[in-house]
């Protein structure tokens, strides 16, 4: 996951409020819309290449789920803004791709915007192996319908798809705020799967740091923790968004509904739990690979001064007689150099004994 913390909002300012602006990198190539249209009976799906197609839906008796893959068109998410009364400062939110996940009531619909994480093939052929994806998804509650807006086409809401072609559960026979809930939930589910994810990859870089840790090992471990800086950023508002779903006091949110949005809350409770334990697991991580430098220093440096030490006796005998005075008796004597060798060796392996029975070595 490419973790961007310098955002490029500078494209709105000295803008009003409520300018449709894209702030964000364009996440796909062209803007696709897809209608799912159902009740306890029966089901359509289209899928629409001119936005006023999907007008007539805003006030059928069916529950019908508008979703629209690419946002940097902004024409179009006018167009269906002053269609479906969206407020233009919503309109600006959803454009505006960094925005914090929050809820907003506008009495005729929820306002709700998320962070959707997912993992995806990396682009590199050479390499098999993922990468964490993130971008914003907005949803817009009415009565009969929900509109769902996301950066690019790759999300986490074919199980919903799945269970309203198949007829799988209650979600056919519920109404637009049961859509909603079933959204939300894959989302917030989808956290479980990023989370497993680094979790592995955590226990891979532990296990480094005990047996041989590298620069690559210092690099791995940077950026798990950049990662799990942005799931919390997003995690914890999830949070807020979570507890005031269940608050919020509006017509649109059944108590029926409000039940399961309790579900999302305890499960965004135990995200934040795991994100903070990882965050402490990766900070004793990055203790140990510093403590395990130093401990590898100190070996270097225990060996080192371990070689000097028994060296230094056997440079002062050398010193002695390699000065050049005329009248050292030794320098005469027959056997002086063949003794001078057995009292080197003779000094050199009673200190390496000492030092192994003192542990050194």
């Amino acid at each position: 996951m490419t973790t961007r913390f310098v955002k490029r909002a500078s494209e709105k300012i000295g803008l009003p409020p409520g300018t449709i602006v894209h702030v964000g990198d364009k996440k796909a190539e062209s803007v696709k819309i897809t209608v799912i249209d159902y009740d306890k009976n029966n089901f359509q799906v289209k899928s629409i290449s001119n936005i006023e197609e999907v007008f007539p839906f805003r006030d059928s008796p069916t529950v019908t789920w508008i979703n629209i893959d690419g946002i940097h068109d902004a024409t179009v998410i006018e167009r269906l803004g002053t269609y479906f009364n969206i407020h233009p400062l919503v309109l600006e939110d959803i454009l505006h791709t960094t925005q914090r996940p929050k809820v907003e009531d506008f009495e005729t619909y929820i306002y709700i915007v998320l962070r959707m994480f997912y993992l995806q093939n990396k682009t590199d052929e050479h390499d098999n192996d993922t990468e964490i994806v993130s971008e914003q998804v907005s949803l817009i509650l009415g009565s009969n319908f929900v509109i769902s807006f996301q950066e690019a086409g790759g999300d986490t809401f074919d199980p919903v798809r799945i269970r309203i072609t198949n007829s799988k559960g209650r979600i056919k026979e519920m109404g637009a705020d049961y859509l909603a809930y079933a959204l939300i939930d894959s989302i917030v589910d989808n956290y479980f799967v990023i989370l497993e994810k680094l979790g592995e990859r955590i226990e891979v870089l532990e296990d480094e740091l005990l047996d041989d840790p590298t620069p690559d090992t210092l690099e791995e471990l940077h950026a798990l923790k950049n990662e799990m800086i942005f799931l919390r950023k997003s995690a914890w508002p999830l949070r807020e968004v979570s507890n005031n779903l269940l608050r919020i006091e509006s017509n649109l949110i059944t108590k029926f509904t409000q039940i399961y949005l309790k579900d999302i809350y305890d499960h965004t409770i135990q995200i934040i739990d795991t994100i903070e334990t990882y965050r402490d697991m990766l900070s004793g991580m990055l203790d140990i690979y510093l403590s395990s430098l130093s401990n590898r220093m100190n070996e270097v440096m225990k060996m080192l001064t371990i070689i000097a030490t028994i060296f230094i006796p056997l440079t002062f005998l050398a010193g002695v007689y390699g000065m050049n005075f005329q009248y050292m008796p030794e320098l005469a004597w027959k056997w002086g150099y063949p003794v001078l060798w057995c009292i080197m060796i003779t000094i050199g392996l009673i200190m390496f004994s000492f030092f192994r029975k003192k542990k050194w070595l």
